[in-house]
């Protein structure tokens, strides 16, 4: 049984809004400015948690950025990311922008008990804030990880925002990434059965 894991980018704050500066958020672009170095260490991180991947699940806003972006990029990283399956949750949308992506329409419990039932290993969460809340609300959420950059934005969204219940987590482990990010993996705690 595959496990799901959402996997973000957030502030120390937890703020994940317009992290590259393109739409205009005037706190934006904070993404964009980690040194060489955290950026080389952040990517390695990046690439042995897609290696560890058996598929992506994606909202529509996300299929749509990683699509523009990656579907061209080169690199084994590019190349690993366009090889995994991915999966785009929406109601709106019939055609995915990323290469090698399934648009999935319907109830989103039934089809990731049927992802998490399909494959062995981790089904990967990236973005998609609307459908990472939808998730933890029907209780299918595995692990979270979290990359945390060294900013206070004091606005914009954040990716936990709405929970309609607290949720318990325990954490797995807690590691520096190059000079600056911290990278945070938690796995969920459900009550016993």
């Amino acid at each position: 049984m595959g496990r799901l894991v959402v996997s973000e980018n957030v502030c120390m704050d937890g703020a994940v809004q317009d992290p590259i500066g393109e739409d205009g958020f005037e706190r934006g672009g904070w993404f964009t400015e980690m040194g060489p170095g955290d950026y080389e260490a952040w990517a390695q991180v990046e690439l042995d948690e897609a290696l560890a991947a058996d598929a992506l699940l994606l909202g529509r806003h996300t299929d749509r950025f990683f699509g523009r972006v990656w579907n061209t990029r080169e690199g084994v990283w590019a190349d690993r990311l366009r090889e995994l399956p991915k999966y785009v949750v929406s109601a709106t949308v019939t055609e995915a922008v990323w290469v090698n992506s399934t648009v999935v329409s319907g109830p989103v419990v039934d089809a990731v008990t049927g992802l998490k039932s399909r494959y062995e290993r981790d089904i990967v969460v990236y973005g998609s804030g609307q459908l990472v809340r939808a998730l933890f609300e029907h209780d299918l959420v595995d692990e979270v990880r979290l990359t945390v950059h060294p900013w206070l934005i004091g606005a914009g969204d954040r990716i936990f925002d709405g929970l309609g219940a607290r949720r318990g987590l325990r954490l797995l482990s807690n590691n520096r990434i190059g000079a600056n990010l911290a990278h945070l993996a938690y796995e969920v705690v459900r009550p016993p059965t």
